[in-house]
């Protein structure tokens, strides 16, 4: 090996880059400054710079509960639902949507808070939104019967193309008005 060749010396963020390439789920922060031997602020700031390096490329930096990860752009799911040969069916109906929105904004939250605020039955619903990823269990309230707390997942964030919770458009509460002590309407 000659003197002009020295081995490449990479960025935080190209390492960063490496690792959630290779991660096979979202990693926590400080996974990954154990792992480089990095400061919390000199991850985020790392993190930050990928980020930038991204904005032109077709991946994206998603973060969500202190865990990190890579994914595509949201910009580009069409494309790849063609290539991968995806159909529909992936889509949500309006009533899986309606309780997603109330996990979403109200996590952590039971399957009654659930069924209160939508007025119905949300088994069929839970169990759907469960077995595509887009909730998970998060817990247990320390109420009576122990009722599961359900939370967003990753795959959420990713469903979404947000890149974290707080990316999600803000709500106006104001909006909601009470008709009767058990039933919450929103303004037509």
């Amino acid at each position: 090996m000659s003197d002009s060749k020295k081995p490449a010396e990479f960025s935080s963020a190209a390492k960063l880059e490496a690792l959630l390439f290779v991660a096979a789920e979202p990693v926590p922060l400080a996974q990954l400054g154990t792992v480089l031997d990095l400061t919390p602020a000199k991850i985020k700031k790392a993190l930050d710079e990928l980020d930038e390096t991204l904005v032109t490329r077709g991946l994206r930096i998603q973060t969500q509960r202190g865990r990190v990860q890579l994914t595509t752009a949201p910009e580009l799911a069409s494309l790849i639902q063609e290539f991968l040969n995806l159909d529909a069916t992936t889509r949500l109906s309006p009533a899986a949507l309606e309780a997603l929105s109330i996990i979403a904004y109200q996590q952590p939250v039971t399957r009654p808070q659930v069924d209160a605020i939508r007025g119905v039955n949300s088994d069929g619903v839970m169990r759907s939104l469960l077995s595509k990823g887009l909730i998970q269990e998060g817990g247990r309230t320390d109420g009576p019967g122990r009722p599961i707390l359900y939370a967003t997942t990753p795959e959420f964030l990713q469903h979404f193309g947000l890149d974290s919770l707080s990316a999600m458009p803000s709500i106006d509460l104001s909006e909601v008005v009470t008709e009767d002590a058990d039933n919450e309407i929103l303004k037509s």
